[in-house]
């Protein structure tokens, strides 16, 4: 299993912590065989959960001219006409993916292209299906436009247990389909934004996996 990049420190941190608080415990609080043995064998599937968390899969992606493929892992929680308000100010579908902390948290970018924009945003931690969530979360934004000119809005958004939307991303970068937009830490939602007229390939409540399943297919 390939671990990603952005979880190198983590892993290691909750490592050392976890490995002092062993010995802390075992030696100075409550020494014992059957209690140390318990909380060992705790610490080790928790640290086994931090490490699946920042797995990074290698994926094989088959698409077809036109299509728009998953951003992320998850489970679809939003397919609606919305107005996006910080770029577009006009209606889009919304197509929105929310990962658990048991999905790969890798996201990539769902069209090829050029980054027309990018911004991160501060902001609050509300639970990420929540409706508000795409205005008012921590997010990161950003817009790729094809080589036909269309423009695809693809958002980061924190959620009550995401801390850090790490965002690679740059303006004038070349966007490559299937290629990493960056990361968000333990649980979050992306959300793309997709012209009137879109024919959407997913439906709520589907899980899908980033770079295998088709979004939507642009007209």
């Amino acid at each position: 299993m390939k671990i990603h990049k952005e979880g190198y420190a983590t892993i290691i941190i909750v490592l050392l912590a976890l490995t002092i608080l062993n010995l802390v415990l075992f030696y100075f609080v409550i020494p014992g065989f059957i209690f140390s043995s318990i909380f060992g064998v705790a610490s080790i599937i928790f640290w086994v959960f931090i490490v699946s968390f920042f797995r990074s899969p290698v994926r094989i992606m088959k698409s077809q001219p036109g299509d728009v493929m998953a951003s992320a892992d998850g489970e679809v929680v939003v397919i609606e006409e919305t107005i996006e308000q910080e770029y577009f100010k006009d209606k889009r579908i919304q197509v929105s993916t929310f990962m658990s902390p048991f999905n790969v948290h890798v996201n990539w970018y769902p069209v090829s292209g050029n980054v027309q924009y990018i911004k991160y945003h501060k902001g609050k931690y509300l639970v990420a299906w929540h409706p508000k969530s795409s205005t008012l979360n921590e997010r990161s934004t950003i817009v790729v436009k094809t080589k036909d000119g269309t423009e695809i809005l693809i958002r980061q958004i924190a959620g009550a247990v995401a801390r850090r939307i790490v965002t690679y991303s740059k303006e004038n970068d070349k966007a490559v389909q299937g290629e990493q937009i960056g990361f968000i830490k333990f649980g979050s939602r992306v959300d793309v934004f997709l012209p009137l007229g879109t024919d959407i390939k997913v439906e709520l409540n589907q899980k899908v996996s980033g770079l295998e399943t088709v979004l939507a297919k642009l007209k």
